[in-house]
């Protein structure tokens, strides 16, 4: 099977550079794979699940959350706001997210930005106990 350059980033510096078989991650629109000699692309990443598929047909899930994707001229780079491979996920620490952000949205009085941030550290919170699982 075909390969293609793949580079994972984040603010914390460079996840991941090699050659990989497959990249599948969420988008805005939806989920998405690239895999080699895919057209030239750009898209903003969304919140959800991840992973890459190496040279020898072994996976590496991961959460992503946010950021930018590009394929050009066959080279692929992903900036991610956040980026954690499966075995960097603390499950206690997201555990832990999940439920202060149910408590949170279980009180009533919450402004609207009150409100959002609680749903946005439940969505993070879910994304990595989903990878993590």
């Amino acid at each position: 099977m075909s390969t293609f350059p793949l580079r994972i980033g984040t603010p914390d510096g460079l996840m991941f550079e090699g050659e990989v078989n497959r990249l599948v991650c969420r988008t805005i629109t939806g989920d998405l794979a690239i895999m080699a000699k895919h057209m030239n692309f750009c898209t903003a990443l969304g919140m959800g699940q991840a992973h890459v598929v190496y040279e020898d047909g072994s996976r590496r899930n991961a959460a992503c959350i946010g950021g930018m994707l590009t394929v050009m001229d066959g080279e692929c780079s992903l900036l991610a706001t956040t980026w954690e491979w499966e075995e960097d996920i603390d499950i206690e620490r997201a555990k832990q997210a999940k439920t202060r952000a149910e408590e949170k949205l279980a009180k009533t009085g919450l402004t609207d930005e009150e409100y959002k941030l609680a749903k946005s550290k439940l969505a993070r919170a879910l994304v990595r106990l989903s990878v993590k699982k």
